[in-house]
């Protein structure tokens, strides 16, 4: 079958108030799959936790045939893979949590995660937490993914404004992670693929210091490298309080 050409790029940096990098990333170009992770946990525990998440999305995606461990539909080559990302998530954060039930030093370790596996003609997007995924296709960009996170259940049910969202005390409290519990709920969705649609795929230290229309401006403007480059230096001058991780996926040509 007839593969999307991807140009990706990828960067991830300590920011300016950390002393480590917590966060993981992957680029795979052969299976055409990104991911970032925002590890949590302190000490090594955050660095583990993500870098878990990463290799094992990375390994299912790339061996494993489902069988009867996951339902899915018959012939349905769309619902396999969904099911097939669905699943490697689910299993990275079942592995954390074995981890740190093992591990008393890496007791309380987890990550958020996002992911997008582009498959023929559709972008396949998961996730767990507060990593994001966005997507500017044309003129507009989009906000794909929904935080699992208190602001954004607040900001839903119109006790809070976006506004007051990002100034807010809870703004890093989320209700969901991989390695927090055994199982977890993931949120996958399909998109129709078009060509020149371009993926950022961030953790929440770049998300919280740019806007909208500045993500746009940089992914709509810029290739993919340089566009890593520019968002993660802005969001240093605004503070850069937590990592800052980037991943720029420009569809350059459907099948």
């Amino acid at each position: 079958m007839a593969r999307a050409r991807v140009i990706a790029a990828g960067e991830t940096n300590v920011g300016m108030k950390r002393s480590h990098n917590e966060d993981n990333f992957l680029i795979n170009e052969e299976l055409n799959l990104y991911v970032v992770a925002d590890g949590m946990g302190g000490h090594n525990g955050g660095e583990y936790a993500s870098a878990i998440c990463v290799n094992t999305v990375e390994e299912i995606v790339e061996n494993m045939e489902l069988g009867d461990a996951v339902p899915v539909e018959e012939d349905d080559p769309v619902d396999l893979v969904r099911e097939k990302l669905r699943y490697a998530l689910r299993l990275s954060g079942r592995r954390i949590y074995e981890k740190a039930a093992e591990s008393p030093e890496f007791h309380g370790m987890g990550t958020t995660a996002v992911a997008l596996l582009i498959d023929a003609g559709n972008a396949f997007v998961a996730h767990v937490g507060d990593s994001r995924l966005y997507l500017v296709r044309e003129d507009t960009v989009q906000q794909v993914t929904e935080d699992h996170s208190f602001v954004a259940r607040q900001v839903k049910a119109g006790a809070l404004t976006e506004e007051q969202a990002k100034s807010h005390r809870m703004r890093n409290v989320i209700y969901r992670s991989l390695g927090y519990q055994e199982d977890v709920e993931v949120d996958v969705q399909v998109l129709a693929l078009r060509k020149g649609d371009r993926f950022l795929l961030c953790s929440d230290g770049l998300s919280g210091h740019l806007e909208e229309f500045e993500i746009f401006d940089h992914l709509k403007n810029h290739a993919p490298q340089e566009a890593s480059r520019r968002m993660i230096d802005l969001a240093c001058e605004r503070g850069g309080d937590d990592n800052i991780t980037v991943v720029v996926a420009l569809v350059d040509e459907v099948p």
